[in-house]
């Protein structure tokens, strides 16, 4: 295996966030931002949403697979790629191992949604179910078996490329269409979204506050900051939003622990009525990953804001069967 989680530096640095920018630029969506006189209200300050469900493979993860793999050399092409996914990291590595003709293995939770992993398959990876419905047993348990392939090992969220592209790229595209924006609120499961964003805030808009949303069931960004160091590894928990269960990246949480303003918890119940809010006030189907962030501004988890606010809209990869018992609700 070329690429281990031990082995991820501490964070993207500023030239690897560049890097991916111009990359990625015509690679990707520039996926827009919208208001949200709904959530103003609630709230009360204005604020903008950032649309990346609407990006291609229906989630942010497209960068970071595209520009990660990007940087694999001719061995590792050649020894093909894997991965651990909930499902929207495995259908953007397998998107990227497609245009690239390589071989992409991704091996998924017992309990990963139905639309994502049909997803992949039909992008041409190969997909391995694991015995276990958590993803910190999943990826164990991949790790494992791929270490006896030589296949490279990408990372859904630790890994400084990954970070550079789906936290730093997303957070280049937001700061540029909104110069008065001075909160981003975005769920967080492994972290390299939130990562990469708050070193481009850092660069380019310190003093702006980043508020971290997690499920309060499965809350490994909170553990660490409670305990000081990155707690990896949490008990699975039954959850419809499989992009926020597990534990932090260890070099994700050295990115994140300086600069997170707040982390704001949210319910299994909380998190599905946001999916079916979402429908029904912007008429946007969003997945319940996605819906964390929402949820956490309905139900007044981000605490008080004196800034405009940025939301970020991580996907909209659901499958329909999940969406009939949220709106059953």
């Amino acid at each position: 295996m070329r690429v281990s989680l031990e082995s991820a530096a501490a964070g993207p640095g500023d030239d690897l966030i560049d890097e991916a920018c111009e990359f990625l630029r015509g690679r990707v969506r520039r996926t827009p931002l919208e208001d949200s006189p709904a959530l103003a209200e609630v709230l009360g300050v204005p604020v903008r949403l950032k649309l990346e469900h609407l990006q291609e493979t229906g989630s942010f993860k497209l960068r970071g697979a595209l520009f990660r793999m990007s940087r694999l050399d001719a061995g590792e092409r050649r020894a093909g790629v894997a991965a651990c996914s909930a499902g929207n990291h495995g259908m953007a590595v397998a998107r990227a191992a497609r245009d690239l003709g390589v071989a992409a293995t991704v091996y998924v939770p017992s309990t990963v949604d139905g639309s994502k992993r049909r997803g992949i398959a039909e992008l041409g990876a190969r997909v391995v179910e694991s015995p276990f419905p958590g993803y910190d047993d999943t990826q164990s348990w991949a790790l494992e078996r791929v270490a006896a392939t030589g296949a490279a090992w990408i990372s859904a969220f630790d890994d400084p490329a990954v970070m550079a592209a789906n936290g730093g790229s997303l957070a280049a595209e937001v700061l540029e269409d909104d110069p008065e924006a001075g909160v981003f609120v975005m769920p967080v499961g492994g972290g390299g979204l939130a990562a990469g964003f708050a070193r481009q805030l850092e660069r380019r808009r310190p003093g702006a506050r980043l508020v971290a949303c997690q499920h309060a069931g499965s809350p490994g960004l909170a553990r660490s900051l409670e305990r000081g160091e990155a707690v990896t590894r949490l008990p699975a928990i039954e959850t419809a939003a499989g992009g926020v269960e597990g534990g932090i990246g260890a070099a994700c949480f050295e990115v994140l622990r300086d600069r997170v303003h707040r982390v704001a918890l949210v319910d299994e119940d909380q998190i599905l009525a946001a999916v079916a809010w979402t429908l029904d006030r912007h008429r946007y189907l969003i997945e319940p990953s996605a819906a964390v962030a929402v949820a956490a501004c309905l139900e007044g988890a981000v605490g008080a804001l004196d800034a405009p606010a940025v939301v970020v809209l991580t996907g909209r990869n659901v499958a329909v069967a999940t969406l009939a018992d949220i709106l059953g609700r």
